[in-house]
């Protein structure tokens, strides 16, 4: 009879575990591609880390709550900020964990009690509505966020090509730390030449700009018959300088003209007579 009930205690602890395995998470697990499934419906979405023990501590109160989302017509989901960098950049995650509200494409950062009850009265009671929605600027729609997060994919990437190199490769680690070195230098050689072409396409020098000629517009009538006067003026004033020289140098080579007296010339055989 012992012997039976063991097996029968055996029997029932199987069936239970059974059970815990083939139950079924009711929080969903979000990627980087999935980000925009966040601006449509309401949502409550956990960042954590596996290694994080607040997080660990959280998972069995986040679950419970999940359980109670299609009740509360919310959709509960969580992060996994190792796994998924785009995700943790574009919400610039700085602590862990990190429970944000989203409803409609407005984004609430949750900083209240972490226990089930406290997620349903904050969902229930739309406790949510007196707290302030993030900017536009930083939202993680925005164009800053979006460049932050693809800069945590880029150093993500970054960090796999480093382990690629040093453990499957066999590099040593000064030996990646050299070839990223090296690209750097290249890639920012590269986009140097392109900005420095685009800007010379954009802002040519003056070598290459076609002159501008000051009176090529149209003027307006008033401003062209003040022109022509002008003009005018200035020829006639011109004309009469020009009239003028030519009087002065005539006169100038009046008085200038020698008078010319002819001499008869001296005998001195004669003179020698006379006395």
């Amino acid at each position: 009879m012992a012997a039976a009930g063991r097996l029968w205690a055996l029997l029932w602890l199987a069936a239970g575990a059974t059970a815990a395995l083939g139950k079924r998470s009711s929080v969903k697990v979000l990627s980087d591609g999935m980000w925009r499934e966040l601006l449509q419906g309401e949502w409550m979405v956990e960042f954590y880390a596996p290694w994080c023990p607040a997080c660990q501590n959280l998972q069995p109160e986040w679950e419970k709550f999940a359980e109670w989302g299609e009740d509360l017509e919310v959709n509960i989901a969580k992060v996994d900020v190792t796994e998924q960098p785009g995700l943790s950049g574009r919400f610039i995650i700085t602590a862990l964990p990190t429970i944000y509200h989203c409803k409609d494409g407005e984004f609430r950062r949750y900083q209240g009690a972490r226990t089930k009850t406290d997620f349903i009265n904050f969902i229930s009671d739309q406790e949510w509505k007196s707290i302030e929605p993030v900017s536009s600027w930083f939202g993680p729609s925005s164009f800053l966020m979006s460049s932050m997060s693809a800069l945590f994919q880029l150093s993500m990437w970054i960090r796999h090509c480093h382990g690629y190199l040093t453990e499957n490769v066999g590099i040593p680690v000064w030996g990646s730390y050299a070839i990223f070195a090296l690209a750097t230098l290249f890639s920012g050689l590269v986009l140097g030449l392109i900005m420095v072409f685009l800007a010379d396409c954009v802002c040519p020098s003056k070598r290459h700009r076609p002159p501008q000629y000051p009176y090529s517009r149209k003027l307006a009538p008033e401003s062209a018959q003040l022109l022509k006067k002008l003009d005018e003026e200035q020829e006639a004033d011109e004309e009469d300088i020009s009239d003028d020289e030519t009087e002065g140098k005539e006169g100038s080579n009046r008085n200038s003209s020698p008078s010319t007296v002819r001499q008869r010339p001296v005998n001195p055989a004669a003179t020698t007579d006379k006395s």
